[in-house]
């Protein structure tokens, strides 16, 4: 799949899901998007960068740790008011209320 093909799938779906979530109108999605904020619920869910690391393909850790920097609770808010809520309702063993 080109790059431009998965552009267009993720642009169709999130039109097709802002009928049920119209919040999601006002989002923006992308693949980077996508991609970060996947990072950012694998390094909240193990609290491991080399995981994240490993998992966005980065051959360098110095380059995965950019997601030390962002705000993991802020994140994982904006995350919860878009998943679903059988998706929301599982928690991470390294979550602290």
């Amino acid at each position: 799949m080109t790059r431009v093909g998965f552009t267009y799938l993720l642009d169709k779906y999130v039109c097709q899901t802002a009928a049920n979530c119209p919040t999601l109108l006002g989002k923006r999605v992308s693949p980077h998007v996508l991609r970060h904020s996947c990072a950012m619920v694998i390094y909240q869910a193990t609290g491991d960068l080399r995981k994240v690391a490993l998992w966005l393909g980065h051959a360098n850790m110095q380059t995965a740790e950019i997601y030390l920097q962002a705000d993991p609770a802020e994140k994982l808010e904006a995350i919860k008011s878009v998943v679903p809520c059988r998706f929301a309702a599982a928690t991470s063993p390294h979550q602290t209320d």
